[in-house]
């Protein structure tokens, strides 16, 4: 499976840095003001009046560093890129709160408020918060690193790698790897179509563990996490295959650029030790900004599960007197990284509507419908129940469309199952352009254009764009 980043270790972050921002600010204050290690010539400010602004600079180090792509964890960071990163990251947050309160002093209607510099922040606070934020924000990751690292070194947690290729490729790869056990990887060793030949030999011990052919099997049997293709410029043909199934199986892949031409994939260049590499299966949502996604969802979905209660009991009463049978149709649909997910609908057909025609695409006028079923897809109201599976995390509110287990079997071109790549939505591009007009392949290709170049602004258009979408019946099945 795709290792995703981790979001749980994000949020973690997002908090810690978020309490340090906070912790920084009132110590400063106390430094500055009743620790009599400085000189106060300008009046002593109470300590309540800077806990009015303390929340508002501590939610200004989490944004600051996002700037920065702090939250866009990888394996490998050195110490000093921490550091400056979290430097740079805290002298922004200090002048966007510079600038801040000074916007909110000039502008502040209340003028008793105004004459007291309700607003004002000692020049020291802001010197001492940013050499705080740093010591506090910099020691929480190396706390972070040091119990990842204990944890790799009692082999928990580790990525286990297979290299394509035993070459001299091959082998600086392998080189790096094991000559880095911070990286937290286990080499499990090498496939090669020398193998089975009589000079078929490993590496370092490591064992050469069949052909290039062999990897999809290899990497089932091995619960291969990552691969590293390391082969010849003139065997990039076999690299196709490699790219394809982990494609498919959704197994992270890193080229060595002796295949630099092989860029139709959106990818992203990295590094193993100064060895360069091009991560082929990148997604352009991750860190930060996969954690606001997912707090979006969350709350919206959550809202609309609370406001929508006493209408789905009326809906649901309706389906009951309307025929026998559930009230809710569940289909297993394919999710994240192929994982088989089910999706819930208000039941619009009898129960056994499907037993002669099958499964069929969702049509306003058929005739298999209830009269209560009809009105509820022309409505789209039969998807509300997919709330659920966004607040479950199954689903987003904006992604693609969340294809049939069938379907994806019959994908007619390997690079089709990048669309599992990004977690399926209630609505997406397939959507806003009416997919009652659009054909199975055309949809495909929205997806996949989804996939690639997704983003919280797009999110925001799509979501923006769906109403006028379904009223229009553009968006309708």
């Amino acid at each position: 499976m795709l290792r995703r980043y981790n979001q749980l270790l994000v949020a973690i972050y997002v908090a810690a840095d978020t309490m340090s921002g906070f912790a920084a600010f009132v110590l400063a204050h106390l430094i500055r003001f009743d620790s009599g290690l400085m000189d106060v010539t300008r009046g002593h400010r109470p300590l309540t009046d800077y806990l009015w602004i303390a929340p508002f600079v501590a939610v200004l180090v989490p944004l600051a560093f996002q700037l920065q792509g702090i939250y866009r964890l990888r394996r490998g960071r050195t110490r000093v890129d921490d550091f400056f990163a979290v430097l740079v990251g805290s002298v922004l947050a200090v002048i966007a709160g510079v600038t801040g309160t000074l916007v909110i002093q000039a502008y502040y209607a209340d003028p008793a408020l105004k004459a007291i510099g309700f607003f004002e922040v000692s020049r020291g606070v802001w010197v001492l918060f940013l050499a705080l934020n740093v010591v506090f924000t910099y020691t929480s990751r190396e706390v972070v690193r040091d119990v990842l690292r204990r944890r790799w070194r009692a082999g928990i947690g580790l990525k286990r790698v297979l290299v394509v290729g035993v070459g001299d490729l091959g082998r600086m790869v392998a080189d790096r790897i094991l000559e880095h056990s911070e990286l937290g990887f286990q080499l499990v060793g090498f496939v090669d179509d020398r193998a089975g030949s009589s000079d078929a030999i490993g590496y370092r011990g490591l064992p050469l563990l069949g052909t290039v052919d062999q990897t999809p099997d290899i990497c089932a049997q091995e619960k291969i996490d990552e691969i590293y293709v390391a082969l010849p410029i003139e065997e990039h043909v076999k690299m196709l295959g490699v790219v394809e199934f982990a494609s498919r199986e959704c197994v992270d892949v890193h080229v060595v650029p002796d295949l630099l031409q092989f860029i139709a994939l959106r990818a992203r260049l990295e590094d193993l030790d100064g060895l360069p590499l091009i991560s082929i299966n990148d997604v352009p949502l991750r860190g930060m900004n996969n954690v606001l996604k997912r707090a979006v969802d969350a709350t919206l979905s959550a809202s609309v599960c609370l406001v929508g209660l006493i209408p789905a009991l009326i809906i649901a009463f309706l389906i009951k007197r309307s025929s026998p049978g559930p009230i809710f149709y569940k289909q297993v649909r394919m999710g994240l990284d192929g994982k088989a997910f089910t999706v819930y609908k208000f039941r619009s057909m009898p129960v056994d509507a499907e037993d002669v025609s099958g499964p069929v695409w969702a049509r306003d006028d058929d005739p298999r419908a209830t009269t209560i079923g009809r009105w509820l897809r022309k409505h789209d109201i039969d998807e509300l129940p997919q709330f659920w599976n966004v607040l479950r995390g199954d689903m987003s509110l904006v992604g693609p469309r969340p294809p049939l287990p069938y379907e994806v079997e019959h994908y007619r071109a390997w690079h089709w199952h990048r669309v599992l790549h990004a977690k399926p939505g209630l609505t997406g591009l397939w959507q806003v352009v009416g997919r009652s007009r659009t054909t199975f392949d055309e949809m495909v290709r929205l997806d996949l254009r989804y996939a690639r170049t997704c983003s919280l602004r797009s999110d925001l258009e799509i979501l923006l764009a769906t109403p006028a979408a379904v009223v229009s019946r553009r968006g309708a099945a």
